[in-house]
Formats: C-alpha cells, sequence, structure tokens
C-alpha cells in the first residue's frame, strides 16, 4: 500500500480532512460511502470535479473527515481538501486544478449580526408615530 496524501480544505464553517491514496476510486466521508452521504447528484458531481479535471477517476481511494456547517459548506470543503492532496501526489495537477479554481478558498462568511439590529443589516420596522 502506499503512503496516502492528506490535506485540509475548509468553506464557511465547515472543515474536511482528506486522505488519499492509489486505489479503485472508494469515496468514504465520515465512514459512509459518499452516495450515501451526498443525496443529490449535483453535489456528488462536485466532489468528483477535482478528479475529472486531472483525469484520474476511479485511481485513488479517498477517506474523508469533515465536520462543522451545512452540507453545501462541506462539499466544498471536501473538493479542495482533495484537491490539495491530488497536488500532494503529483505538482503538475497544479495548473489543471488552478484552471477550474479548485485550490482558491471562497473566503465568503456569514456577516456577523450588529447591536441594535434583528440581523447583520435588517433593521426593525420604523414607526413615525
Amino acid at each position: 500500500m502506499t503512503t496516502p496524501y492528506n490535506a485540509t480544505g475548509r468553506r464557511k464553517t465547515a472543515i474536511a480532512h482528506a486522505w488519499i491514496s492509489e486505489g479503485t476510486g472508494r469515496i468514504m466521508i465520515n465512514r459512509r460511502g459518499f452516495e450515501e452521504y451526498l443525496p443529490t447528484v449535483q453535489l456528488q458531481n462536485s466532489i468528483l470535479q477535482p478528479f475529472q479535471a486531472t483525469n484520474t477517476m476511479n485511481k485513488f481511494d479517498v477517506n474523508v473527515v469533515t465536520k462543522g456547517g451545512g452540507l453545501h459548506g462541506q462539499v466544498g470543503a471536501i473538493r479542495m481538501a482533495i484537491s490539495r492532496a491530488l497536488v500532494q501526489f503529483d505538482e503538475s495537477f497544479r495548473s489543471q486544478l488552478r484552471e477550474y479554481g479548485l485550490l482558491t478558498r471562497d473566503s465568503r462568511m456569514k456577516e456577523r449580526k450588529k447591536p441594535g439590529r434583528p440581523g447583520a443589516r435588517k433593521r426593525y420596522q420604523f414607526s413615525k408615530r
């Protein structure tokens, strides 16, 4: 067995740690199959995007531990972690993954609630009288 390559990805408040090793294409997320963990085909394809970009489908086994955030945030974090681990495996993948924007962290976060307001920007209803 080859040495697993590991990397961390983040998106919103979700964090994902991914370990990849050469294998048959088995993907496990939090000890569950990725089809079971991700209910829609769109989310599943998002996870597979780094492999499609580098033409390495079914060449790596992936084990992911993710926590925090919601499902979409976790998918973004997993995708980034897999991309970073693939770059560790082969540095020539960097340009291909960069082309699809898979190595750039999406820094958008939820804006904090401000004092005296019900939310980040919303105001209480104004009453003239």
